[in-house]
């Protein structure tokens, strides 16, 4: 059985229910490094932006810029 909870984090009495909830055997604590996007998404955005294929757009031509005029 697989269950998400969310805690908050400044809250005093969450942090204490996180420490306890570490010391039991069968919890599996994984973070998302409090990153709400989906990791392949992340990385096809970065090859994008290191990627040396860029499309310009005129924002006087936004249509034109685009091939679509």
């Amino acid at each position: 059985m697989e269950l998400t909870i969310k805690i908050n984090d400044r809250s005093k009495q969450a942090k204490v229910f996180y420490e306890y909830l570490k010391t039991l055997p069968f919890v599996k604590i994984e973070s998302r490094d409090n990153n709400p996007y989906n990791p392949e998404f992340v990385k096809m955005i970065k090859e994008s932006a290191a990627s040396k294929k860029r499309t310009i757009i005129d924002p006087e031509d936004v249509w034109g810029s685009l091939g679509l005029k």
